[in-house]
């Protein structure tokens, strides 16, 4: 409840409460006048070093509140979003299966090239989602175990690699051993956002003498461009 202050005390009374270092908000709660009037009022009252620093953590807690509700709400809204966006999709087909593995393998893996030596089927990505679609996809497709794919590790050389090829190896079902380990040159000032602890490297899946097979899957990639 608001207490009434008789108008010509108002005044003196808000700038009583301002010499002890409440914000305009504050006094605005107790005072009720526009805030223009109280402005007006309060411009020549100064405030101790001690005032000005308490205001100015309260004023820091509001904007972290606020920046708290902020990412609460964003989050929320993202998860809503990719909720329903995900129920969209309903149980995909053999064919659709399928045919995205060829999507992936024409994005991310290596392409048979007409001038030069057969090539294997070799795909790279950092996405551990996407590299386990593809291995379930190889194996199927080719009828083929997952025992003879070539795993390999490229992370950068500062990088914690053996938790890496643990983190992959643990993903992917796979023993530590099985992951052959390749260092990049470290850069002091990485422009990546994934790294520490959210940084796993690439991993490269191959699959040896399958240049044959890299050559049908040119053939539905130039399939599916028809």
């Amino acid at each position: 409840m608001v207490r009434m202050i008789p108008k010509n005390n108002e005044k003196q009374e808000a700038i009583l409460l301002r010499r002890k270092g409440l914000s305009y908000r504050e006094i605005l709660e107790k005072i009720p006048v526009a805030k223009s009037t109280l402005s007006l009022w309060l411009r020549k009252v100064g405030l101790s070093k001690v005032q000005k620093q308490r205001l100015t953590q309260k004023r820091l807690a509001a904007s972290l509140r606020g920046a708290h509700v902020r990412r609460e709400q964003r989050l929320e809204t993202t998860r809503k979003i990719i909720t329903e966006a995900s129920s969209e999709i309903g149980l995909l087909s053999e064919r659709e299966r399928w045919i995205l593995g060829i999507g992936l393998y024409w994005a991310e893996g290596s392409k048979e090239k007409i001038y030069a030596n057969a090539r294997s089927l070799t795909f790279s990505n950092s996405d551990s989602l996407m590299v386990k679609y593809f291995t379930k996809w190889i194996t199927k497709t080719f009828s083929v175990k997952k025992s003879i794919l070539q795993y390999s590790l490229y992370i950068h050389e500062k990088a914690d690699w053996k938790r890496a090829r643990k983190w992959w190896a643990e993903f992917l079902k796979l023993s530590p051993e099985d992951i052959k380990v390749y260092f990049k040159r470290h850069n002091p000032k990485p422009h990546r956002k994934n790294t520490g602890n959210m940084y796993n490297g690439l991993i490269r899946i191959r699959m040896p003498k399958s240049g044959n097979l890299n050559r049908k899957v040119t053939g539905w990639i130039k399939g599916i461009c028809k």
